[in-house]
């Protein structure tokens, strides 16, 4: 009787989460894909149309098109500059130093507020045309630079916002590279190994599964980046910074085109599910388990 009374109170602790997950997670990704077979404006009921909205955006939508290439160029230039500056970071802050802790909490404190509007906004300041960054270029002698009006520069701002939040990321590589004994780099310095063969053959591929981990989750946030196209540069100059998720965004709750919103939000949950299993299934080239390569456990 007591086991079951202990049960129940353990359900009901759990009641919230559970309902929370069938309410704005499981219902609104089932309404999604059936949304995404219908024409809907939220006005009138919807109406169903099959394969029209995905054969309009796969067929004539050159918007989709170029919003897609926008998205591919901004994960393959954010992701792994993030990643990589991640790791270079976790790297300094791993040496016993004095004062370190309080770096560590600095360099983390960005993953914090990166993702906020405020944020965002204030990155637009700075790259504005008397923004800090243009005040410190003519400092140095060098014309100014129009960071958010030119297309050949926008991409940038949003990529740097993106790798400045590197703290999340960061306090995973430092707790992998913690974990990795200390008597390999000793054996190594025995051997005559520089510092940098030793980051190459032995801490890089004993932290593998940890990079691999960090791939996956920023590949993910890389393609649904929103807060930086859109408050920073609202998807210009010329659609430069136009991504998926902006273009979504403006489907569902700006023209109110709800089914196309949501076959386009659909496309854009198939293409990374495809780039995931393409990603694990690379895995078993590159990243090692336990001194051995996954494939041959």
């Amino acid at each position: 009787m007591k086991v079951y009374e202990n049960k129940r109170i353990g359900f009901l602790f759990a009641l919230p989460f559970v309902l929370g997950v069938l309410g704005f997670k499981l219902f609104p990704f089932v309404m999604s894909l059936a949304l995404s077979f219908t024409q809907y404006d939220v006005f009138s009921p919807p109406e169903f149309i099959g394969l029209g909205n995905y054969s309009e955006l796969l067929g004539r939508d050159q918007v989709f098109r170029q919003s897609l290439g926008v998205t591919m160029l901004f994960v393959v230039l954010a992701v792994p500059l993030r990643v990589g500056f991640a790791l270079f970071i976790a790297h300094v802050l791993n040496f016993k130093l004095r004062g370190i802790n309080f770096f560590r909490a600095a360099f983390y404190l960005p993953s914090i507020l990166g993702g906020s509007i405020a944020v965002a906004v204030l990155w637009r300041f700075i790259f504005s045309q008397h923004g800090l960054v243009n005040l410190l270029l003519g400092k140095l002698g060098f014309a100014p630079i129009l960071w958010l009006a030119d297309e050949h520069y926008s991409m940038w701002t949003i990529v740097t916002l993106f790798t400045w939040q590197f703290g999340s990321s960061m306090v995973i590589f430092l707790a992998a590279l913690q974990n990795v004994p200390q008597s390999l780099y000793e054996a190594a310095e025995i051997d005559g190994a520089t510092k940098w063969q030793q980051f190459t053959r032995i801490t890089v591929p004993l932290i593998t599964p940890v990079i691999f981990f960090n791939l996956i989750m920023q590949l993910v946030h890389g393609f649904q980046e929103f807060n930086g196209p859109y408050m920073i540069t609202e998807g210009g100059p010329l659609h430069s910074t136009y991504v998926l998720s902006l273009y979504i965004y403006e489907e569902c709750f700006r023209y109110f085109n709800i089914g196309y919103g949501a076959a386009l939000s659909w496309v854009l949950f198939a293409l990374i599910g495809a780039l995931a299993a393409i990603s694990f299934w690379s895995s078993k080239y590159w990243v090692f388990y336990s001194g051995e390569k996954e494939g041959a456990r």
